[in-house]
């Protein structure tokens, strides 16, 4: 539940939104570069609402229905802030998903693993390619959207160069 928190009411940092328009920034905008896949996002809201976390108040545009606009709480702000210094100085040891097959790397024969090496390569090269398109697309304007971009590049890189390296033990 942390990272929701995080990433609601950092989302109502930059104002009050109705949530669709939180919906459509956590698919459209944040899923791309975070992965944070959100199947709902009324529970959360209810949960950080009940918390004190965020208010709702009832808006309505024109014709249209009523929504529900949320907005931050001093209180949230504060939780925020603990949060981001929380996210900022967390340390965790990556976990990849090779690493267990790696640690079982003696019982596969060597040639079957070089070529099933050798195609995680590829693809995490059609990775680093489609990100770097990403990256040089006119269309992004926020540079904290750029900043993970690099950092995800890196990444990539960095598994691209461990992995060949194993590659070339294999050989």
């Amino acid at each position: 539940m942390i990272e929701h928190e995080l990433l609601f009411l950092g989302l109502l940092m930059e104002g009050p939104k109705h949530g669709y328009e939180i919906k459509r920034q956590i698919e459209e905008e944040l899923f791309p570069f975070v992965g944070l896949n959100i199947k709902s996002i009324y529970y959360p809201l209810k949960k950080m609402e009940q918390l004190k976390l965020i208010e709702k108040d009832v808006g309505r545009e024109g014709k249209w229905p009523e929504k529900y606009v949320y907005s931050i709480t001093p209180k949230g702000r504060k939780i925020f802030d603990h949060l981001i210094t929380e996210s900022f100085l967390s340390i965790e040891r990556p976990y990849f998903n090779i690493d267990l097959s790696l640690y079982f790397l003696d019982y596969v024969d060597k040639k079957i693993a070089s070529r099933r090496l050798r195609a995680r390569v590829i693809f995490l090269k059609r990775i680093k390619r489609d990100l770097e398109a990403l990256k040089n697309n006119t269309k992004i304007t926020k540079k904290h959207l750029l900043v993970i971009l690099e950092h995800d590049i890196d990444l990539v890189d960095a598994e691209i160069t461990s992995i060949s390296k194993l590659i070339d033990v294999l050989a």
